[in-house]
């Protein structure tokens, strides 16, 4: 006997099952000691373990403990404080923007606030209906699901997701042809956190779903310093004011390269046997890794050069573009650009990409210094 989506009769067609793979990844939040301090980076950044504190002690537990997003912290203080009022689950959130400023954070941040357990997955993991409805069934009462990148949900997962979001409820086929019959299953009120960086890419009727849609914005140049600092702190690292910003300045305004740059500069100094951070030595240090002032590093300064020395400022082609840096056009469009149109150092016309004045100056600037 299968259990399929009511919704396509694609996803499985009455086969018996194979042996069953492994369930998607759950984390529940790691406690937190007593005495750790209040005032956390708003990201872990990479995955690695490094001597000191475990990188994700740099998240922060509660809402005013997370730097910057004041406008986000705001509504969804109110969100929290309204639904523990009422006892009930909190409403559906979707969190949308560039990646490295706190989603996941936030999603733990809220289980933290309502003093539930937050359960993480991808949604690349829930390839088959057993999967979601798996997650789905095992939900405690007013249990946070978060879902990273949601937008790459399939169709079956996304259907078998409406009713459970909207009447806490899964609509189960079960068994094929003449004996197949519907059943409904209840689950626990749950609040579905989602994720993503591309917005846009989600269905309409999935986004509708969700009571809460919420953008987060890159970071200011005095949120993202004080976020240095705090970093600085928990790895234990004696950093001057100016020397965090230093660290800001070069981030992208984004928390999580703010902490792998800081982790780079604390390499340095180590090896050198340097006690305090000073900003010559963050720029020493940076420097070492091809990151400028502004937060440039090699591939981006490269293309601005291609463009420049080999085209004569453009206009070109992305295809083009690719082809002279061995790069992949989509990972150029995807990774490489933005950060410079969004500095203004570069223009996508209908004839192709341009190098701007300010990209022309910063050139300069960079081979002067």
């Amino acid at each position: 006997m299968a259990i399929v989506s009511s919704g396509s009769r694609a996803a499985g067609r009455g086969e018996s099952r194979p042996e069953p793979r492994a369930a998607p990844r759950l984390v529940d939040p790691a406690p937190i000691p007593a005495d750790r301090d209040a005032s956390e980076d708003p990201l872990a950044a990479d995955g690695a373990e490094s001597p000191g504190p475990r990188e994700d002690s740099l998240r922060p537990r509660r809402l005013a403990d997370y730097i910057g997003q004041s406008e986000l912290k705001q509504v969804l203080g109110i969100a929290v404080e309204a639904t523990r009022a009422r006892q009930e689950a909190l409403d559906h959130v979707l969190l949308y923007g560039p990646p490295g400023l706190g989603k996941t954070t936030m999603a733990l941040v809220l289980a933290e606030e309502l003093g539930v357990r937050c359960r993480i997955t991808s949604a690349p993991a829930l390839e088959r209906p057993r999967d979601i409805v798996g997650l789905l069934v095992n939900l405690q009462p007013h249990e946070l699901l978060f879902i990273d990148e949601i937008h790459r949900l399939n169709r079956v997962a996304e259907e078998i997701l409406y009713p459970a979001m909207e009447d806490f409820r899964l609509d189960l086929t079960v068994g094929k042809g003449t004996t197949a019959r519907t059943r409904s299953l209840p689950v626990a009120p749950f609040t579905l956190v989602g994720a993503t960086t591309r917005a846009g890419s989600l269905s309409s009727p999935l986004r509708d779903r969700f009571g809460l849609i919420q953008r987060l914005e890159f970071y200011g140049l005095e949120d993202l310093q004080a976020i240095v600092l705090r970093a600085a702190g928990l790895l234990q690292i004696d950093l001057e004011q100016e020397a965090a910003l230093e660290v800001a300045r070069r981030c992208r305004g984004t928390p999580r390269i703010a902490n792998r740059l800081l982790r780079r500069v604390r390499d340095v100094a180590a090896v050198r046997g340097h006690g305090r951070v000073s900003a010559v030595l963050v720029q020493e240090a940076l420097r070492l890794h091809r990151v400028d002032g502004r937060g440039l590093d090699a591939s981006d300064r490269r293309l601005l050069e291609l463009l420049q020395e080999g085209y004569g400022g453009g206009p070109v082609g992305l295809d083009t573009l690719a082809a002279g840096l061995g790069e992949d056009p989509a990972t150029l469009e995807a990774v490489v650009e933005p950060f410079l149109l969004q500095q203004g150092l570069l223009q996508r016309t209908p004839r192709g990409r341009v190098i701007t004045p300010a990209g022309i100056a910063h050139l300069r600037d960079q081979q002067a210094a």
